[in-house]
């Protein structure tokens, strides 16, 4: 079973169980929602999410069975993950952290890997292992078409922005 991280528990909200989640994962819509479930900690407890909601720049959840602080507190720092086979994709839509491990290639020359994702504030960015390291942002500029059953994103302009 593959699991995705895609934010971590920051803190409580109020006295009623809502708990705070701090998220960068882009498919929010997918997985915030009403009977989703989400999975807790290094041992993946599933908890099903009973409220949705954002305030400021959080993602606020309660799960079912919970309406009290202290049911929910040894949660607090933990990561939160969801099961890579619960998103429902479109053919063309791929989980951004999917992408780590996939092979950058450009006009068939190998750049290199996709090491981590680095969310920068401002632009996503995809971090390359190649005997020179660099950055190349997620977008369209530069990230012409992802192969997912080849695990190949094809790119143009980043041989530029190897250092």
């Amino acid at each position: 079973m593959e699991y995705i991280l895609i934010g971590k528990i920051v803190n409580t909200h109020g006295i009623k169980g809502e708990l705070r989640i701090k998220s960068n994962f882009l498919m929010k819509d997918k997985v915030f929602k009403k009977g989703f479930a989400l999975y807790i900690g290094e041992g993946y407890v599933k908890e099903v999410i009973n409220s949705y909601r954002v305030h400021k720049d959080y993602d606020m959840v309660t799960f079912e069975g919970y309406d009290n602080i202290n049911q929910v507190l040894n949660y607090l720092k933990m990561n939160v993950y969801v099961k890579k086979d619960d998103i429902k994709l479109e053919e063309d839509e791929y989980i951004l952290e999917e992408l780590v491990g996939y092979e950058v290639i450009e006009n068939g020359e190998k750049l290199g890997k996709v090491g981590d994702i680095v969310y920068n504030g401002s632009n996503i960015l995809l971090y390359i292992e190649a005997v020179k390291n660099f950055y190349i942002p997620n977008n369209a500029n530069f990230i012409k078409k992802v192969k997912k059953n080849e695990k190949i994103i094809e790119v143009e302009n980043a041989k530029g922005l190897i250092l």
